[in-house]
Parts: structure tokens; sequence; C-alpha cells
């Protein structure tokens, strides 16, 4: 019989509101960044650094790949980020810490102090 450890249900069930809303976009993050500050919940930070490198990916997809490639780049880009975004925000609903594929384990460690 596997063991269920209780504080980390504790822990996923205080944050996973923060984590979900952290998946909002800009606002949603600051806005669960900040309910993150007082209290801190490792399942919201953990989702807080996962949309703090997806914003930062999608902000230089806008600015480099659809400048630099082309649009149709940019396009192909876009929708692989929103992929990302929808498996992350189905991690979250269903309490698991799942990163995003090849580069959510980057954005783990480049935003370790969040």
């Amino acid at each position: 019989m596997e063991r269920i450890d209780i504080n980390n249900e504790e822990t996923v069930n205080e944050g996973k509101i923060a984590a979900i809303i952290s998946h909002l976009w800009i606002v949603g993050l600051v806005i669960a960044f900040i309910m993150n500050l007082n209290k801190k919940n490792s399942f919201t930070s953990f989702y807080i650094r996962q949309m703090i490198g997806l914003n930062l990916a999608q902000f230089l997809n806008g600015v480099l790949i659809y400048e630099l490639l082309g649009r149709t780049a940019g396009l192909i880009v876009g929708v692989l980020l929103f992929i990302c975004w929808f498996i992350s925000l189905f991690g979250a609903f269903k309490g698991e810490e799942k990163l995003i594929p090849y580069i959510g384990e980057y954005f783990q460690k480049g935003f370790q102090g969040i």
C-alpha cells in the first residue's frame, strides 16, 4: 500500500488556487506572487516559477522569433508555448508538480529563489 504524505497533500491543497491563478497571464502571475508572499507554499512557488519562465518565453517569442525568423516561425513557437501552458495548467488542477516539457527544469533552476 502506498503511503500518502499528509504534509505534501496539505501543501498542495493550500497552494492549488494560487497555482491555478498564476496561469492567468501576467496579472494572475502577479496576484499569485502576492498571495504567496506571506506564507510561502512550495506548490504555488513551483507554478509561479513555471509561469515566469513561460511568460518570458512568450515575450521573447513575440520580440525575437517573429522579428528575426518571421510570422510562421513565431506562430509555431506560440502554439508550442500554448501547449506547454495547457500542460502546466492541467497539472496544477490535478495537484501535481508537472514540469513543462524540455524547458520546465530550466525555469525551476533559473528562478529558484522564488
